[in-house]
This record gives structure tokens, sequence and C-alpha cells, in this order.
């Protein structure tokens, strides 16, 4: 009788044990891991479907697991900084421990490895553009005349600015795209408001603060780009406006201008017909740009 309550115990604790798998999402990554001996897969495909198994099982039993973006080249460089054999299973396990506390991550519920895949690419994509954008915005320094952090002010303006820019679209759900273009290569950061019975708007956290982060280092840069909202309801056209990044400020798009950005083919500048039910607006007014805080020097 003791025996077996010593196993029901166990069984409940490791249901509370909450576990991360590291994947390997694509067949450049999977190829890069065969390398080690004791890395037992020889077939991406097959992999995912054990990977996904797994997942089944641990939910079947109870247990919360996430995913988390396993890197071979981040792999190697934690085992030569460390000094742990990358061979040793218990190294792979303690590098996915780690990607749990620093890395993107997000939860398994149930759903298909398919979609979860592309999912957890782009959360990978959002943090590192995030982290890239913040790092560029702290390199600009104070400002040598009034020794204000030329970083932390672009953020408070992008901030206002993407406040300006939801409260004055109509009561739809947004789905906003900014652009920088700087070297070695453009940032884009996209963001998605999805309207509540209530009248409110609901944003990723996460996704608010890559996007804010990306449209404050346009303003600080002066870099060219773009920032366009798509507005959507039930039964009614699509809304599409926007403005362009000019001399670190929103210049307003016509819409002769939205039209042309959507209809024109980004590689060959070919004309391509235009969605059906979308209507290409001028943005509404966001006020005196002035009055938005941030650096004025």
């Amino acid at each position: 009788m003791a025996h077996t309550d010593h196993q029901t115990m166990r069984r409940v604790l490791r249901r509370e044990i909450a576990g991360t798998i590291g994947l390997l999402t694509d067949e450049h990554d999977f190829r890069a891991m065969r390398r080690y001996r004791s890395f037992s897969f020889d077939d991406h495909a097959t992999y995912l479907k054990q990977v996904e198994a797994v997942l089944k099982a641990r939910a079947a039993q109870g247990s919360h697991t996430t995913l988390a973006l396993f890197d071979p080249e981040d792999y190697a460089a934690y085992c030569a900084e460390t000094g742990l054999d990358p061979e040793a299973p218990t190294t792979r396990t303690r590098f996915t421990a780690e990607l749990a506390a620093t890395g993107p991550t997000i939860p398994y519920d149930g759903q298909p490895l398919a979609t979860l895949v592309p999912a957890l690419v782009d959360e990978a994509v959002r943090q590192a553009t995030w982290e890239y954008a913040t790092t560029l915005l702290s390199r600009l320094g104070p400002c040598p005349t009034c020794g204000e952090d030329f970083g932390r002010a672009a953020f408070t303006r992008a901030s206002d600015l993407l406040v300006r820019i939801l409260d004055t679209a109509p009561p739809r759900d947004r789905h906003l795209v900014c652009s920088v273009s700087g070297s070695p290569e453009t940032l884009i950061s996209v963001l998605h408001g999805d309207q509540d019975d209530d009248g409110g708007i609901r944003i990723d956290e996460a996704e608010a603060l890559e996007f804010t982060s990306v449209l404050a280092l346009g303003l600080a840069t002066r870099s060219p780009g773009g920032l366009v909202l798509r507005t959507s309801a039930p039964d009614t056209p699509d809304r599409v406006y926007g403005w362009r990044l000019r001399s670190g400020g929103l210049e307003p798009l016509t819409a002769s201008e939205v039209f042309d950005a959507y209809c024109t083919d980004i590689e060959s500048g070919d004309l391509i017909s235009p969605e059906p039910d979308v209507d290409y607006c001028e943005p509404p007014d966001l006020g005196d740009e002035n009055t938005a805080p941030g650096h004025r020097h």
C-alpha cells in the first residue's frame, strides 16, 4: 500500500514539472546536429513526428511543455565557452534549459507542430529584431547639448505616436507594419491589434515593444522607411493608409501613394491588380507632432 502511495505521489509530482524541448525547425539546422554521434536521428521529418508524439504524450499526462528554438551554432559556442562535452545528452539538456530562460519560447497547447514551427520562428525573429533595434538605440548615446539620451527620447516619442495611431484608427481590427531601411538590412516589425467587445484594443506586449523599438530607431536615426496600417471589420472593405519616415518624423501618404505601393510588385516594379474590397485612404490627423514627447535638439 505504501509503495502504491509513493508511486501515486511521484506521478503527481511529474505533472508539476514543466519541460522545454529545443526544436530544430529546419533541415539546415538538423543536418548541422547530425555531426554529433549522440544525436540519433537521421531524418528531419521523422524527428518532427517523434517530437510531436512526445508533446502529445506529455499533454495527455497533464504536463506543461514549451518549445524553444535550438540553434546548432549557438550550441557549439555554448559548449566551447563552458567546456562541456557537446556529445553528452545532458549538455543539450542544460543548453535547452538556458534557452527556456533567455530565448524565445512558445507553449504547447495541442496545436499541430506544422502550426507551432512557423510561430516559433516568428517569435525568434521578433526577439532578434527587438534586441538589434534596442542595441542600436543604446549606442546613440546622450545629446552633447543637453545630455538627454537620444535612444530613450526616441522610444518615448515612438510610443506616443503609436498610441495616437491606434487611437485615431476606426473601430476595427488593426494590422500595422513598420519598416526602417538601414545597414546591413531593413528592419520590419508587425503589430496586431484585435478589437474587443467593449471597443478596446488587445495587443501583444512583446509585439508592441519590438514595434515601438523599430519605429524609434527610424525616428532617431532619420532613416528612410514607412508605416502602414490596415484595418478590418466584418462585411466592410478593409481600409489601408500610412506614413513615410522622413527627416525623423512621420509624413502622411496620399491615397494614390498607398494605392501605388500596394499595387506594384516590389521586385519587378510591374503593376499588379488591386485587392478586392480594399479602400486606399489618407491617414487621419495625428495632431501636432511637435507636441509629441521626445528630443528636440
